[in-house]
């Protein structure tokens, strides 16, 4: 399965967009652009559509919406993650305060313990 990458301008609108919350970390995952409070992902892009991971409220009525589960691999749903529809995407001021909500949510959720470095088998070299 070949994915596709972001269209620039959901790139440049999803950067502005981003609330200047304290933690925010900026990164990338398998080459799309996505932001992290704390070690946990709160949103992202995935191909030509953006995801979230809604405070309880906002994903109730998200899904009165219709929105779906973010699947980015089939039978593989993100349960804590939505996928925003394209009529969110177009109102700005929607989108942002929705990755504000987002960001807000996931900045109050306890702090994920760094991940140990592997170790690569060898012997240190002396």
């Amino acid at each position: 399965m070949a994915w596709t990458k972001s269209p620039k301008s959901l790139v440049d609108l999803f950067e502005i967009s981003l609330p200047e919350t304290p933690g925010l970390e900026r990164r990338k995952m398998f080459g799309y652009p996505v932001a992290f409070v704390n070690g946990h992902m709160c949103a992202g892009l995935f191909q030509d559509s953006a995801f979230i991971r809604p405070p309880p409220t906002v994903r109730a009525e998200l899904e009165v919406e219709g929105v779906r589960p973010f699947e980015p691999m089939p039978g593989r749903p993100m349960r804590d993650y939505l996928t925003l529809p394209e009529t969110v995407m177009e109102d700005e001021d929607r989108f942002g305060a929705l990755l504000a909500a987002a960001c807000a949510f996931t900045a109050s959720l306890a702090p994920r313990p760094p991940k140990p470095r592997k170790n690569s088998g060898r012997s240190p070299r002396s």
